[in-house]
Formats: C-alpha cells, sequence, structure tokens
C-alpha cells in the first residue's frame, strides 16, 4: 500500500496517524480554514477506515471525518475547539447568574419573601438557599455525569452550561457540548445513560432531604387569597419517596406547605422525564439509538404523535385547558418533532451493545416511567 511522496512533506503540522498511512493512500494534504483535508483513496470501506481513524485523531487533538469526492476519498480533520486556558469565563458566568436567579426566584416564590425586603436588604435572598443548593444539585450531577462518561471515554465534551431564568424554577436547565462523533455505540450509550442515572440518584437524594425537613409557613394573606396559582402534581416516584419515609407532601391547612427543597426533586423528576424521550438527541434518544440501532428512528417518529395525543386526549376528553398540562404537552410534541427531522447521534463503530448495557437501559427508562404523569403542572383559580 503505497504512500505517495507529496504526502511525505515534512514540517506541514499535518498528523499522519498510522492508519492513516494503512488504510488510505494519501495523495495531497491541504490546509482549509484550520482543518487538515487528506485527499486519496481508501483501501477500505469508508466506515471501517473511519473507525479506524477516530481514535488517533481524536488523540492528536482532531475530529476526523470521511467523504467520498470523484475518484476517491477525502479524509477531513478538524481541530478541537479548545476554549482558552484557564478558567472557562462563559460557565462560571451563567452558573453565577443562575445561582442568582434560584436565589431570588426561591425567596420571592417559595420561601415568600417580601419584594420590598429583598429590595431593601438583598442579602435576605441567602434564605432561599436550600431551593438553589437543590435545583442546581440535581441539575448539575446530571450534566457531571454526561461529563464524566465523556472524559471517561476520550470524548471532547465541555463543563455544563447553566441556563437562568425566571419563574417558576429560576432555570431552564443545563446542557453540556459534545464535539465531533461518537466513537460507538457503547460510548453513546454509557455517555447518553450517564447524565439521567447519576440525576435520578441526586434526585432521590434531595427529594428525601427535603420531606424530612420541616414544612413552610404560607402568610395568611397568601393562603387565603383568591388568585390564580400554581400546582405541582406528584409523579409517582415522589409518592414513592414519600411513602417510604412515612413523610407528607401536602397539608390540610392551607398556610402550610413542603418545604422548598421538595421541588429541587420535583424538578429532577420532570427534567429525566423530558431528557428520556427517545428522539434526536436528546438523552433518550442516545439510549435508545444504540440500543436499537438504526431502527430507533423509528421510535422517534411515534413521540410527536404521542404527546399530541396525550394533549388532545387532557384536553377534549377531560375538559383541561391549555394551563393544566395540554399546552406543555402539545409544546414538546413540536419540540420532539423538530429534534427528530433533525436525526439521532450516527456512530462510528455500530456493533451492537451486550447484555448488561440493555439491562441497565431498560431499568433506566422503567424508572424514568416514574416521573411521568398525564397532568404535571396546572394553573388553577384566578
Amino acid at each position: 500500500m503505497p504512500e505517495h511522496e507529496d504526502a511525505a512533506t515534512a514540517g506541514d503540522g499535518a498528523p499522519r496517524p498510522e492508519p492513516l498511512r494503512t488504510f488510505f493512500r494519501i495523495d495531497e494534504v491541504r490546509r482549509e480554514d484550520g482543518r487538515v483535508r487528506y485527499r486519496g483513496e481508501s483501501y477500505v470501506p469508508e466506515r471501517t477506515l473511519l473507525r479506524k481513524l477516530t481514535p488517533p485523531f481524536r488523540e492528536a487533538g482532531y475530529e476526523v471525518d470521511v467523504e467520498a469526492v470523484d475518484g476517491g476519498h477525502v479524509v477531513v480533520a478538524t481541530p478541537f475547539a479548545r476554549g482558552r486556558d484557564g478558567i472557562p469565563w462563559v460557565n462560571v458566568a451563567m452558573f453565577a447568574a443562575t445561582v442568582l436567579s434560584t436565589l431570588f426566584v426561591g425567596a420571592y416564590g417559595w420561601y415568600y419573601v417580601p419584594l420590598a425586603e429583598i429590595r431593601a436588604n438583598p442579602l435576605t435572598l441567602l434564605q432561599a438557599w436550600p431551593f438553589t443548593a437543590a435545583v442546581l444539585g440535581v441539575l448539575m450531577t446530571h450534566e457531571l455525569g454526561h461529563y464524566a462518561a465523556g472524559r471517561y471515554h476520550g470524548v471532547p465534551v465541555s463543563l455544563p452550561y447553566v441556563i437562568p431564568f425566571v419563574f417558576p424554577f429560576g432555570t431552564l436547565g443545563a446542557v453540556i457540548r459534545i464535539r465531533g462523533r461518537m466513537p460507538s455505540r457503547k460510548v453513546l450509550f454509557d455517555i447518553g445513560a450517564a447524565g439521567p442515572i447519576a440525576g435520578l440518584f441526586a434526585t432521590v437524594a434531595v427529594t428525601a432531604v427535603g420531606l424530612s425537613l420541616d414544612p413552610i409557613r404560607v402568610p395568611a394573606e397568601l393562603a387565603n387569597a383568591s388568585g390564580a396559582m400554581i400546582r405541582f402534581n406528584n409523579p409517582p416516584l415522589l409518592d414513592l419517596i414519600a411513602g417510604a419515609l412515612g413523610q407528607p407532601t401536602s397539608y390540610g391547612d392551607p398556610r402550610v406547605t413542603a418545604h422548598p427543597v421538595v421541588i429541587g426533586g420535583w424538578v429532577g423528576m420532570f427534567f429525566t422525564l423530558l431528557n428520556l424521550l427517545p428522539v434526536g438527541q436528546l438523552d433518550g434518544g442516545h439510549m435508545v439509538r444504540a440500543m436499537l440501532g438504526s431502527r430507533q428512528e423509528t421510535v422517534a417518529a411515534l413521540v410527536p404523535g404521542a404527546l399530541f395525543g396525550i394533549a388532545a386526549y387532557l384536553h377534549f376528553w377531560r375538559g383541561l385547558g391549555l394551563n393544566e398540562s395540554v399546552g406543555l404537552w402539545a409544546f414538546w410534541g413540536v419540540f420532539s418533532a423538530v429534534i427528530a427531522f433533525n436525526g439521532p447521534a450516527d456512530p462510528t463503530d455500530e456493533e451492537g451493545l451486550g447484555l448488561p448495557r440493555l439491562a441497565v437501559g431498560v431499568a433506566t427508562f422503567a424508572v424514568g416511567a416514574l416521573c411521568f404523569l398525564l397532568v404535571p403542572i396546572q394553573v388553577i383559580g384566578g
């Protein structure tokens, strides 16, 4: 398998790992927009070549892909965008903003600290630190599960980006960026499943702690008010934890409510449920793509219809309005259709999973199903 003379040019800085020289005839090496393009011809099928090239190129700091062109192939090596060395300022800034937003939402919305008191003394926001710790704890544990699995497998992943928001939780959740193509279905499964599994453990722990804390007293003027209020109904997993601990989740006295840390557990359950939808780039989509291969797209195609069906059932059969979870499921029906259209991950190595991973996947979806209920959120009164 000869290597052409111009491919061995010294000093161009382009990586030439042994599998590239073995399985690919290099005719020309060019740099374009920071990428290295090796033009030539593959001696093996494209997917096999990609599987051989991915580990050594990643070790050298490049993501690699193979393109078929007239008369041969082009191997494209793209350097990872590693960002600046040192402190990841964007991640830090977003995390700090989310700490502030959850402190404010927690103090004003869940600990009933009057707005005038917050303006007079912003340090009163610190009363809500247990709420902030609970919400960010479950979200960050989930994302750091992905991060740890990615680092373990040598897949370039970013630190979590936490998204600040307003009511009712002070955040829209957290995400990480995974750069490049997944090397195998096994790696895809491990990274996809690590987040929900870690997040569920954190969710159970936070919920147990919240249920064990003393309830919060609601100011009389709010307890007796007749305006609209948001009700967060209990998923089965929350009721199971409460039953195991012998703790109530609600009280007959309207002036008493469960400790706000319980809401951190509710957030963990709700976000886990949504992330486990088996579509596109969601965790559930990654897991089912790894478990079922290309058949995942058949499963994903059914999800939007199922969510629209739930919304229709709640509205037409149970007579519920848009603000009683009808709008929620309709929105997720649209969102799931969009991400399903964009497609799932496409791992390089299509070797199937073994029985242990399949069992873990089934168990994760089973526990995730305990986070589902038809009407998770209702706006009542008003």
